[in-house]
This record gives C-alpha cells, structure tokens and sequence, in this order.
C-alpha cells in the first residue's frame, strides 16, 4: 500500500503461449533515489498459481526507479521438461532447437512518484514478451 510519500508496486504474469498464468516465476524488485542512484535490491517473491506476487517489499521514501526482474528461463525449462514428458517421442523444443530459454530473463525498469500505485503485468512467451502499466 503506497502513502503519500512512497508509492507501490504489484505484477502478474501471464504465458500467452498457453492462455494462462504463469506460476513459480521468481521475480525481484530493486529500486533507486534518481537515475544516477546505485540500484538497490528489496527483496523478491515468487508468482503464485494465479500468476500473481502479492507479497512484493514496500518501497521505501524518496525511490524514482523500480527495476523487476523476472527469472524467465527455469519457468521454461520447467514447462519444456512437463511437455517433453507429455510427448516423449517429440522434440521438447521444436522452433529453436535450444536447451535454454530465448529469454532467460526479462527486466522491467519503470519511474514512480509518491502516493501511486504500479501495477505492471508481464505477458510472456517462448519467443518475446510485452509489459504495460496496469490497474
């Protein structure tokens, strides 16, 4: 919840190539005091089954800058294991042929003022992915 004096932030995943949220993704949120400030690390969660991070740090008094990070690459490897085992006779990875994620991570880095609330979602998928401010 934001005051006056600090503003907040929330975010959810969804995978487009499936239609549905994207869990167990580890997301860590860092932030800074002006943009030549040193980033610094808040903490992080992980989404929940509703592609969700409820429990994200408050940002503290005086932050400019917030930077998500999105550990991409073991939701993927995850999900390519579950479909490889679904489909043991075909390739885990048909379009690339690659063992890791085309995106192992995704950083979002956005500004904030006071008493605002960031709400800003990821759509997500093996091949590229979009964000935008939400409600």
């Amino acid at each position: 919840m934001s005051t006056d004096t600090t503003a907040s932030v929330s975010t959810h995943i969804l995978d487009t190539s499936i239609g549905r949220p994207a869990e167990g993704v580890a997301v860590s949120l860092a932030a800074r005091a002006g943009s030549d400030a040193a980033w610094t690390v808040l903490g992080g969660s992980a989404t929940d089954a509703d592609g969700r991070c409820k429990d994200l740090p408050a940002l503290p008094e005086g932050i400019t800058h917030v930077r998500l990070d999105f550990e991409t690459e073991a939701y993927f490897l995850s999900k390519q294991n579950k479909q490889a085992e679904a489909q043991q006779d075909a390739p885990a990875n048909r379009d690339s042929g690659a063992a890791v994620a085309f995106f192992p991570e995704v950083a979002i880095t956005f500004a904030v003022v006071p008493g605002e609330h960031y709400h800003v979602p990821l759509l997500l998928n093996p091949f590229g992915y979009s964000v935008y401010r939400g409600s």
